[in-house]
């Protein structure tokens, strides 16, 4: 690693690299038509210095040409900052660590100076002098290309001919790949298919590229005059016309500075997102909050809405903290298919309800349940899609009942002594009260099957038989979503 280097080295190798970045520019557009071309497009002085001014270089493009001296320029058309000499050699080496590159920028590490278009310019030209003439994807039998990506449903083959996509797939995994898992259970072993799964949506992104709706430049409802009538009756009535990036930057700041003169600062108000890995624009340690410090704005703080929320609640709720905050289902899958003997999916669709962003990779784990010979209860007002695929028992109970029902299995496991006594004692607190509530001591109303089957519709046999199964097999309760 070059930043283990003594700082006099590290200076010599920072000069180093920006001597020879031009000379891989020059060498790489003697080779690549496409970036020759690309090079022509900006006539710009470009400055690469560290932020104390201590050493730098500038790059003159000119025509497509490119040429350097070694000082710092008082007014370069743009500038790529770094704040230190470990900084600027980490991002600057070759094949350098892209989650560092996105640290640096979230944290002004390194910083871009002067005209946006110029320094996202440079920028591209210097990823693409050390990634040009790298081959990406494969040929197929129809002239296409395919490649894979990524999406946050899942991951894909996308085949392209002539630049443009001509279908989307979810992938199929080859000798070159890594193996597949596979469970041994009960003489048994089970393993995925070769093939990714994805989520409905991410089959959707031709669509969405191609799509007649796709915004690709700014809009202006027709009627709407930021400096005159803005007829705010005619939202979503009037048509839209296009107008220029300048026009559209330029009408929101004066509408910033309108709010501020007319309103107040705090008029203007700013949520973050949930999550701080969603980009470097909407970070709430990032470009987003130093914007607004410039503005002044009411910041709204985020409650702890998804997986922060679980993690927490899981370690005082459930008593673990693994990952999200539940147990991880590649863990849980094996226990499963070793141990148990039937799974209850109490308000459980999982065929319905298997995430925004998950494929149906659980629906074969389930089939192997089935293979095994589980046996099956679902608990749920319809006979939803889960259990219409695995079959078993379906127990429809009125909507919001769920606590009466469970009130009476617990009633049976504890009359009929079918619960663990030992785990019970060591592993709870309020068994005593909680037991006497059940049994109808403290109120005398015993929460038997018979007393739930008015309010639930679930009949007392079916309620009863429920308890019994559960306590006398080895039960396995999947989570709702």
């Amino acid at each position: 690693m070059l930043t283990k280097l003594p700082k006099p080295l590290q200076l010599l190798f920072f000069k180093i690299i920006l001597f020879a970045l031009p000379r891989l520019i020059r060498l790489t557009a003697r080779r690549s038509p496409s970036f020759r071309d690309e090079l022509r497009k900006h006539n710009c002085l470009l400055q690469f210095r560290l932020k104390n001014n201590s050493a730098g270089r500038c790059l003159t493009f000119s025509d497509g040409q490119v040429s350097s001296t070694a000082d710092i320029h008082p007014k370069p058309d743009a500038a790529i900052v770094f704040k230190n000499l470990e900084v600027a050699l980490q991002i600057l080496t070759p094949f350098a660590d892209i989650n560092f590159k996105v640290f640096a920028a979230k944290n002004f590490l390194m910083t871009l100076e002067g005209s946006d278009p110029i320094t996202n310019w440079a920028l591209q030209m210097v990823q693409r002098v050390f990634y040009e003439g790298f081959k990406y994807g494969e040929p197929m039998a129809d002239g296409s290309q395919r490649y894979t990506t990524i999406t946050n449903g899942g991951p894909l083959h996308v085949y392209v001919k002539d630049d443009k996509i001509l279908r989307t797939t979810p992938i199929d995994f080859n000798g070159d790949d890594a193996e597949s898992f596979s469970i041994k259970a009960r003489g048994d072993e089970f393993a995925p298919k070769r093939q990714a799964t994805v989520a409905p949506h991410a089959l959707a992104a031709k669509g969405v590229v191609y799509s007649r709706n796709r915004l690709l430049y700014p809009m202006k409802r027709v009627d709407f005059d930021p400096c005159g009538e803005r007829n705010p009756q005619n939202r979503g009535i009037s048509g839209y016309q296009r107008i220029s990036w300048d026009e559209a930057l330029d009408t929101v700041a004066k509408e910033i500075k309108r709010q501020k003169r007319e309103h107040g600062p705090g008029a203007i108000f700013m949520p973050t997102s949930s999550h701080h890995q969603w980009g470097n624009i909407g970070y709430y340690l990032s470009a987003h909050m130093r914007f607004g410090n410039c503005i002044g704005f009411t910041r709204m703080v985020m409650n702890p809405d998804s997986w922060e929320g679980w993690f927490w609640g899981a370690q005082h709720h459930v008593g673990h903290s693994l990952r999200s905050g539940a147990a991880p289902g590649y863990g849980t899958v094996e226990d499963c298919m070793k141990e148990a003997d039937q799974i209850v999916f109490w308000s459980s669709d999982p065929e319905s309800t298997n995430g925004v962003y998950g494929g149906f990779e659980s629906t074969r784990r389930r089939l192997w349940a089935r293979q095994r010979g589980m046996e099956f209860i679902h608990i749920d007002p319809h006979k939803n899609p889960t259990a219409q695929l695995l079959g078993g028992k379906w127990i429809p109970i009125r909507p919001q009942t769920d606590a009466a029902l469970a009130m009476a299995v617990m009633n049976v496991w504890i009359a009929e002594e079918l619960y663990d006594k030992d785990y019970v004692a060591d592993k709870t607190t309020g068994f005593d009260e909680w037991k006497a509530y059940l049994l109808g001591e403290e109120d005398g109303v015993a929460k038997t099957p018979e007393w739930q089957e008015s309010e639930t519709g679930v009949p007392a046999r079916d309620a009863r038989a429920l308890a019994r199964s559960w306590a006398n097999k080895k039960t396995y309760l999947p989570a709702p979503g």
